[in-house]
């Protein structure tokens, strides 16, 4: 399919070392100036920026893959421009080829600090945290004196989950007593479980997931060397990604694509799958680099969970409760499997155990 208007494909910038939610031939939200949806979160930066109040800390929060980072780095580089170059100093808007957008893609503008995880030259995996070292070094941007006409510094964290109680507490006390023009934009994909003395501290921005139609148009948008995906394909992923253009891509691969089937496979054979074929499916998830296909996984569980529901649901709330108690279960194994980076084997397997004892 071609992209949307019929622009031509442009090539995607080589990619560097390893960063947290890369996705395949996909640009980072660094580097993509547009961003689709969110009028209403866009808007709320440009008036307080035109009105002079712009608060210093943003928790900019919502499920992930829906523009979250891609809006703070379209923020950033409004901020870090010199105000002399903007035809219009009341929208986030920049000229096409300002270099502030180079410098922001590129990370390399002396007033953007991102702090993310990034896999360090010569790793062979991307770090599970952000460490308090990491933390410091970035924040030691704010010591100094900005540069530039515009003045502002932004740091950009990218997301508030992947910082340790250490890396948390280095970014508390510097929201606590914020240098003069400095702006923090956090990126968080769950925010009610931050440190409230952060959440306290910050102007909350809540974003939505998008429409299907969105999804679609920026996925199409993507250059080279996407493939273009075929039409089908695409409106099913972007029908079942619950408004996550990073799950609808993950969708779109190859490699989900044949999980999905395996566990379409297994769920049709309970109560009483395979459980050679589990166990085969929980050994294909225990490298460190399979949680895309994890969660495919577990969305294509709680899909059979909620579909199965709905199919009973003239059986009564007293049937369908083992259900729903197996579905809260695993979520919860899930959500703990990922905080203390557990084997994802046994998750696995319990998994479809309680769906076949609830089937039972």
């Amino acid at each position: 399919m071609p992209p949307e208007g019929g622009r031509a494909r442009k090539e995607a910038p080589a990619v560097s070392e390893a960063e947290a939610g890369d996705l395949a031939h996909v640009p980072r939200p660094r580097e993509q100036a547009r961003l689709v949806g969110h009028e209403a979160a866009q808007a709320a930066f440009a008036e307080a920026l035109a009105a002079g109040r712009l608060h210093h800390a943003w928790l900019i929060g919502g499920p992930v893959g829906i523009g979250k980072a891609t809006l703070a780095y379209r923020v950033a580089r409004r901020l870090v421009a010199d105000p002399r170059t903007l035809p219009d100093s009341k929208t986030l808007d920049l000229p096409e080829g300002h270099p502030a957008a180079r410098q922001v893609a590129a990370l390399s503008h002396p007033n953007l600090i991102a702090l993310r995880r990034v896999q360090a030259p010569g790793a062979k995996t991307l770090p599970t945290r952000i460490s308090v070292d990491a933390a410091r070094e970035a924040l030691a941007l704010f010591a100094t004196t900005a540069g530039g006409e515009g003045g502002w510094r932004v740091c950009i964290v990218d997301s508030a989950e992947d910082l340790n109680a250490n890396s948390a507490n280095a970014l508390l006390k510097m929201i606590e007593e914020p240098p003069p023009r400095a702006i923090f934009l956090i990126v968080s994909h769950a925010p009610g479980r931050l440190l409230p003395t952060i959440r306290s501290r910050c102007r909350a921005l809540t974003l939505r997931p998008l429409a299907e139609a969105q999804v679609r148009a920026v996925i199409e948008d993507f250059p080279a060397p996407f493939p273009p995906p075929d039409p089908a394909a695409l409106a099913r992923a972007a029908a079942l990604c619950e408004g996550s253009v990073a799950r609808a891509v993950a969708l779109l691969d190859p490699a989900t694509q044949a999980i999905e089937a395996e566990v379409s496979a297994l769920l049709a054979g309970l109560p009483d799958p395979d459980w050679r074929r589990v166990l085969k499916l929980g050994e294909s998830l225990a490298a460190r680099d399979a949680e895309p296909l994890l969660t495919a996984v577990l969305d294509a569980i709680q899909r059979h969970v909620a579909a199965e529901i709905d199919r009973r649901q003239g059986e009564g709330p007293a049937r369908l409760l083992p259900l729903v108690e197996a579905a809260e279960r695993i979520a919860a194994a899930a959500r703990e499997a990922a905080i203390y980076n557990l084997d994802r084997r046994p998750l696995v397997l319990a998994a479809f155990e309680a769906l076949a004892a609830a089937g039972r």
